[in-house]
């Protein structure tokens, strides 16, 4: 009994001392940081910032319509007279929620069907990755395309397309970690003891595939959101009057030349958003990375 709480112990210790290595690093990683920073900031922004700007989200005046900026609109106002502030606030909170929400199911999706093409292999492996080469055979975009014409527009569809097309490489990142994973001793160690197949695959292979697609994960999160937005500028995703970043583009798209300001906030809130996951990417590659470990 006494051997088994002093195991339990040192296991806990060890993973207490992994997580604090871990953190040290992140901390360390200048990019980790500013993009933490930077994406903090554009949450509580999209949160909060809609109740401080003084307008309503279909406040309108129509003598304002595409005012640019100005004491009293900071961003200028949209076609219909609106404030441009108020709505690229209201409108992130559309594609952060898409883009995580895309980005998270589909890593959950892509790394299950990993784990069980990766662990089983043989036939099911072969079945599993080619219909994962059909699946990954079609463009990203394309098969967005596809699946948010064939459901139609808003938020729902939206995020089943995003979530649909991020599968693949998923399942292919985690079937690759597992293959390295499976001839492991602890593997065999598990098996020898009778463990389920379930208790093996999300047990023990899990946490030790994991850290690539929580990568991944992170930083597919901003090309979730652009596509997103790209969605919504040529008519699908979600649509006017809803104040998504893609559909802000897509309102002042007309009015380039004359009225820049309509495009440019919406496309340097979109920049900004990208670069800030990019960067906490960056800084979680860094600290997950084993290479670096001493």
């Amino acid at each position: 009994m006494t051997d088994v709480k002093e195991k339990e112990s040192a296991k806990s210790k060890r993973k207490s001392s992994m997580t604090a290595e871990f953190a040290r690093r992140l901390v360390k990683s200048w990019s980790a940081k500013l993009g933490l920073i930077l994406m903090l900031f554009i949450i509580l922004a999209c949160l909060i910032g809609p109740y401080f700007t003084g307008y309503d989200l279909n406040w309108q005046d129509q003598s304002l319509m595409r005012a640019g900026p100005s004491a009293q609109h900071i961003f200028g106002c949209d076609t219909l007279g609106r404030d441009m502030l108020t709505r690229l606030l209201y409108g992130g909170r559309y594609s952060l929620l898409m883009g995580i929400t895309s980005a998270v199911l589909g890593a959950v999706v892509g790394i299950a069907i990993g784990l069980i093409a990766g662990y089983f292999g043989g036939f099911t492996e072969t079945i599993i990755m080619r219909f994962m080469d059909v699946w990954s055979s079609l463009p990203g975009m394309l098969l967005c395309i596809l699946v948010s014409a064939a459901m139609g527009n808003g938020f729902f569809p939206t995020v089943l397309a995003l979530t649909i097309g991020s599968i693949p490489g998923g399942a292919r990142m985690t079937r690759g970690q597992v293959l390295s994973e499976r001839s492991r001793e602890y593997i065999e160690a598990a098996e020898s003891i009778n463990c389920s197949k379930l208790s093996i695959m999300f047990k023990h292979l899990l946490p030790n595939v994991i850290q690539p697609s929580i990568v991944i994960t992170t930083m597919s999160v901003g090309s979730t959101i652009n596509m997103a937005a790209s969605l919504s500028y040529i008519g699908l995703g979600i649509q006017p009057p809803a104040p998504e970043w893609g559909a802000l583009l897509a309102d002042g798209k007309n009015y380039v030349t004359t009225n820049p300001h309509l495009i440019a906030v919406p496309g340097i809130a979109i920049a900004l958003t990208v670069l800030a996951i990019n960067l906490l990417g960056d800084g979680l590659r860094d600290a997950l990375d084993p290479k670096l470990r001493g």
